[in-house]
C-alpha cells in the first residue's frame, strides 16, 4: 500500500538531530513538504539543507516550542507555505535526571512537564482547526518506555510521558468521526543526542539501576523514525489510538 504522504504538509517537532531529524528525512523521501521545528536554529538548517539538495520541500522555524508565540508561528509557517498541516509528529522532549519524586526540584518538574507534555497540548491544538477544515489528519508522538511502566526515568519524566500517552488516546477517540488519527511511539533504548546527567549517589538512579536489565539493543533513529512514518501513513489508516512499542522487546518482559 502507497504511503499517500507525497505532497503533503509535516511538521516535525525535535527535527534537528535524532528521532526527529530522522523522521524528517524519511517523510521528505516519501515526497512530503517538510517544516522543521527546534530550538537548535543551526542544527534546523542543516536538516532543510540536506532535504532540499535532494529536490525536496522544507522550511525551518526555531524557537522553545512550550512557548505559544512560537506554536503559532510554526502552525502560520506550515499554513503558508504548505497550504496547511497534515501531519503533526510531537517528537521534542528533555530527559530529567532520574530523580525520585522526593527529589525533584520545582524546576525540574516544570521545564519536564513544559517540553514534553505541555509543547505537545499547545501544537495539537493549534494544528487541529486545520486538520478539521481539511476532514483528515494524522498526529503521532514520540512518548517512551516510560509512558508504559515506572522503571525506565525519573518521576518528571515518567510523568510527562504518560501524560503524552493520554492524550494521545483522548485524541483518537475524541477526533475519529473527523478523519483524525493519533498514535504515539514508545522508543526503548536509542543512538539519540539525548544526554542524562543524574547524580549516582541519588535515590533515583539507585532504585532505577536494577531495573535496566533485559532492555535489549540500542535502536537507530532511523528505526523510531520508520515505525512514525508508517504512523502517519495511509497504510495506517485504521490504526488509531495505538502506542506502539519500538523496542526490540523490552516491553514484554
Amino acid at each position: 500500500m502507497s504511503t499517500g504522504l507525497a505532497g503533503r504538509s509535516v511538521v516535525v517537532t525535535g527535527a534537528s538531530s535524532g528521532i526527529g531529524r530522522a523522521a524528517a528525512l524519511a517523510f521528505a523521501a516519501e515526497g512530503a513538504r517538510v517544516l522543521v521545528a527546534d530550538l537548535d536554529a543551526g542544527g534546523a538548517a542543516e536538516v532543510v539543507t540536506e532535504i532540499t539538495d535532494k529536490g525536496g520541500s522544507a522550511v525551518a522555524v526555531t524557537g522553545d516550542l512550550s512557548e505559544q508565540a512560537v506554536v503559532d508561528e510554526v502552525v502560520a509557517t506550515a499554513v503558508e507555505r504548505f497550504g496547511g498541516v497534515d501531519v503533526l509528529v510531537n517528537n521534542a522532549g528533555i530527559m530529567d535526571r532520574m530523580s525520585a519524586l522526593a527529589d525533584v526540584t520545582d524546576a525540574e518538574w516544570e521545564r519536564v512537564i513544559r517540553v514534553n507534555l505541555t509543547a505537545p497540548f499547545l501544537l495539537t491544538r493549534a494544528v487541529l482547526p486545520h486538520m478539521l477544515a481539511a476532514g483528515r489528519g494524522a498526529i503521532v508522538s514520540t512518548a517512551s518506555e516510560a509512558g508504559l511502566r515506572g522503571s525506565a526515568a525519573g518521576a518528571a519524566y515518567t510523568a510527562s510521558k504518560h501524560g503524552v500517552v493520554g492524550l494521545t488516546k483522548s485524541l483518537a477517540v475524541m477526533y475519529r468521526a473527523k478523519g483524525i488519527r493519533a498514535n504515539a511511539i514508545a522508543p526503548g533504548g536509542t543512538r539519540t543526542g539525548i544526554v542524562v546527567q543524574p547524580d549516582p549517589s541519588a535515590h533515583g538512579p539507585a532504585a532505577l539501576g536494577p531495573h535496566f536489565v533485559n532492555v535489549g539493543r540500542l535502536a537507530e533513529p532511523e528505526e523510531q523514525a520508520a515505525a512514525i512514518v508508517f504512523l502517519a501513513s495511509d497504510a495506517a489508516s485504521n490504526v488509531n489510538g495505538v502506542v506502539l512499542p519500538v523496542d526490540d522487546g523490552w516491553s514484554a518482559v
